[in-house]
């Protein structure tokens, strides 16, 4: 869903933050919101979003710092884009009213409330989701997160695994429940670059 349109990140620290602090733009090229879910308890289906945008900001001294993504539904990726035999193709269906409703609702929207550390690394980011104009607290676990240079630019930059699962029809989304499964693991890969 994974997403979770264009897509826009940005992570703030509250007012008085300090010098430790450090704002990381997010690679759109390397920042990939995918989705799978269950299709008549037969087979999973995959999907992702094409673009992502946003910042990650961190006080890691101080293990606090915050996240925000926005992502573009326009951008919905199946596999099933294009048919030659006259049919409404998945991706079609996925941004009608039955699903994203693309038209009304062009973005999805991440913005956390609280980081949790493991040591230096974040494990965990709460935060609300908005989907079809309704916002949900969820908690995305950090698979992995990682910062450090990149070996070829020696840019410093941060990125790792965000994983989630989310109920569609908390979103209002209910089309097809249960054939096509309530439950929707999110899986977001993101890379930023510090400012």
């Amino acid at each position: 869903m994974k997403r979770f349109a264009p897509l826009l990140v940005a992570l703030l620290l509250p007012f008085g933050a300090t010098a430790a602090t450090e704002t990381y733009t997010l690679d759109p090229t390397h920042t990939n919101p995918n989705f799978s879910v269950q299709h008549l308890g037969m087979s999973t289906v995959w999907g992702h979003f094409e673009r992502a945008t946003g910042k990650v900001v961190l006080d890691r001294a101080a293990k606090t710092g915050s996240v925000e993504v926005k992502i573009p539904t326009t951008t919905i990726s199946t596999g099933d884009a294009k048919r030659t035999d006259g049919q409404r193709s998945r991706d079609d269906h996925l941004r009608s009213s039955d699903f994203f409703n693309v038209a009304e609702f062009p973005d999805m929207t991440f913005k956390s409330t609280k980081l949790h550390f493991a040591g230096d690394k974040i494990q965990s980011v709460d935060g609300t989701l908005t989907l079809l104009g309704v916002s949900k607290p969820i908690t995305l676990s950090a698979s992995s997160f990682n910062c450090g240079a990149n070996p070829m630019s020696k840019k410093d930059m941060c990125g790792g695994d965000l994983v989630a699962s989310i109920k569609r029809s908390d979103f209002g989304m209910k089309y097809a429940v249960p054939a096509i499964s309530d439950e929707v693991k999110l899986f977001i890969a993101v890379e930023g670059y510090k400012d």
